[in-house]
């Protein structure tokens, strides 16, 4: 196989063979960075003074993105020759003096950054001096080995097969280094073996992660397209399983759902990457072995996250949302969760529980964080059962993510009627004490809501929905949105729980023997329904 590439001289400049990187850019961000500054996280910041790389004081979140060089399509999108000309300055200034600074040399920052600079190459390099591609071409080669060097890498979710395909990219560049492509064909079905289950569902259990896998893997088929050679057969397999589950993670509008990191990205960007790979369109029947469940009833779409965070090396975007759902109906969102920033403190708070539709226990949240972003405690068990009765969908799940701290458990069971036009549920807390809870449900920002006594009622596009609710105190509260990308204000629909409204629970005779006969459980309990109203 590696015979049937072209060989280059040592002393060539050009590459040998390139891919182009066709995802969308971002115009506006293009602008921006024309200008000598760039947005990350709703905050503007300069663009290093002079392409001197050591002579900036940005958060690590903010270098960990802007080293990976992906703002790279943004110029590109831009397209004059302003842009093409500071795309070309910044990686030769790059080359010829990268910092020192350690975020630089992640494995998954040094992937992204070969995979973009040999992917805009044709825009930005491709009419530099002879000098200038020399020096950009020494300096990907350098990295290459450093990150070669690096194999087999601990987990790192997504940014594993962009590691991978930043090896490939610098062969196909360069190919007389063939050790790259030894690296990459030995690590490649071992990565995707711990980054996918059989099904196509990926380890991180994000929308937003299935999107960038199908993204590289639709990517390293191109680039063996352009290679002209067949691509491992795992890549076209693995990449169909992943296009399924990708399209059964989008509600009717295109969009992904918001779980684990997710922002909606919007049909168009979906829509672009999946008719890039996909010959049929194919909806994955099943989400369970990633820990979520799908269901659909009339025009309606429920998913739900149904099991705990990812594991250690999967979860630097995890959220505390397990137990949380969305729901939508027809092309309309009605109940979400909030989304995902970048960066920063709103990405801090877009993990806790309260940013999710969940159930909220004396303001914690049912996982943890750690400063470096991991999950640090996480539901140990977490259950769901799933059942169709009389035709109607029920759905019962339960964790023990607020046992540690409250000592109790959370259960959520979940009925959703054959016509798609009414969603039931029924939210129970029980320990051995009463405790404070909030049952939330964030309503999308194209949803309006008022309150009519104890009902909510929500207009939506052409449609009506009424929300009611007993066992608690209902109210509504201001809200933010950040599914798409930026700050919106909407409202949540809120229910709280109501001291000393509980129920004694009988035990079995086994269970009881094995507690104090002083210490009874007790259960709290919130049933509420949301109905369409015909017009």
């Amino acid at each position: 196989m590696l015979a049937s590439l072209p060989r280059r001289q040592r002393g060539g400049a050009s590459p040998v063979c390139l891919y182009q990187d066709r995802e969308e850019g971002d115009v506006d961000q293009g602008a921006l960075l024309t200008g000598g500054v760039f947005r990350f996280a709703q905050k503007t910041y300069n663009l290093p003074w002079r392409g001197v790389w050591q002579n900036n004081d940005w958060p690590e979140d903010v270098r960990r993105w802007f080293y990976g060089f992906d703002w790279l399509k943004d110029l590109r999108a831009f397209g004059t020759n302003g842009a093409r000309l500071l795309a070309r300055s910044m990686v030769a200034s790059w080359a010829d003096r990268p910092p020192t600074d350690s975020v630089a040399r992640e494995s998954g920052v040094m992937g992204r950054r070969l995979s973009n600079w040999l992917g805009h190459y044709e825009f930005c390099l491709s009419t530099a001096t002879e000098g200038t591609q020399q020096l950009v071409l020494d300096a990907a080669v350098k990295e290459a080995r450093l990150l070669s060097a690096m194999l087999p890498l601990p987990p790192s979710g997504w940014e594993g097969l962009a590691v991978l395909r930043g090896l490939l990219a610098v062969y196909m560049a360069v190919p007389y280094y063939d050790g790259f492509f030894k690296r990459f064909e030995n690590q490649l079905p071992l990565e995707l073996k711990r980054l996918m289950t059989d099904d196509g569902i990926v380890a991180e259990r994000s929308p937003e992660a299935q999107f960038r896998c199908v993204q590289q893997l639709a990517a390293i088929q191109g680039m063996f397209t352009v290679l002209q050679w067949m691509p491992p057969d795992c890549v076209p397999v693995m990449l169909g399983r992943a296009c399924a589950v990708l399209r059964a993670f989008c509600h009717e509008d295109g969009g992904l759902a918001l779980f684990n990191g997710s922002q909606e990205r919007g049909a168009k960007a979906v829509r672009g990457l999946l008719e890039q790979v996909e010959r049929y369109k194919v909806v994955a029947s099943s989400l369970a072995k990633g820990g979520f469940v799908r269901l659909t009833a009339g025009r309606a779409l429920l998913l739900v996250d149904a099991a705990a965070p990812a594991p250690y090396g999967m979860d630097l975007n995890a959220h505390a949302g397990t137990l949380s759902f969305e729901f939508s109906h027809h092309r309309q969102r009605l109940f979400v969760n909030c989304g995902a920033a970048e960066g920063g403190a709103w990405r801090r708070a877009l993990r806790n529980s309260a940013a999710h539709t969940a159930l909220v226990v004396d303001g914690d949240s049912s996982s943890d964080f750690g400063a470096d972003g991991h999950v640090t405690r996480r539901p140990s068990q977490v259950r769901c059962t799933q059942e169709k009765r009389a035709r109607v969908h029920e759905l019962h799940l339960s964790h023990n993510g607020y046992y540690p701290s409250h000592g109790v458990i959370w259960s959520r069971s979940l009925f959703l009627e054959p016509s798609g036009e009414e969603l039931r549920g029924c939210d129970t807390v029980e320990g051995e004490r009463d405790v404070s809870f909030t049952l939330r449900f964030h309503i999308h920002p194209d949803v309006r809501v008022e309150q009519e006594d104890e009902e909510i009622i929500l207009h939506a596009p052409s449609e009506i929905w009424r929300f009611r609710q007993t066992g608690g105190v209902i109210a509504l509260e201001d809200d933010l949105y950040m599914g798409r990308g930026v700050p919106e204000r909407t409202a949540q629909i809120i229910v709280q729980s109501r001291p000393g409204r509980t129920l004694p629970v009988t035990e079995e005779p086994a269970e009881s023997a094995n507690k104090a006969a002083k210490s009874p459980r007790r259960q709290q309990r919130v049933e509420w329904v949301l109905e369409h109203v015909p017009l």
